[in-house]
């Protein structure tokens, strides 16, 4: 994924899934000098991590919860 793509999901009023490597994550916040995303494992209460911004994968789906 790449910055521009990232910030869209992240201020999107819809629910737009993204996995990093392969598990469901929310993007929380992203430093755009680093180009790294502060994100959460979706639906569990689990510490935060920085990640790659370029490791984020949209899965072209939407949550509707």
């Amino acid at each position: 994924m790449n910055l521009d793509r990232a910030k869209k999901i992240l201020f999107s009023e819809q629910e737009i899934a993204v996995h990093y490597h392969g598990i469901p994550v929310w993007i929380e916040n992203i430093d755009e000098t680093s180009n790294k995303a502060v994100v959460s494992e979706r639906g569990i209460h689990s510490e935060r991590q920085i990640v790659p911004i370029d490791e984020l994968e949209e899965t072209g789906e939407y949550y509707t919860e």
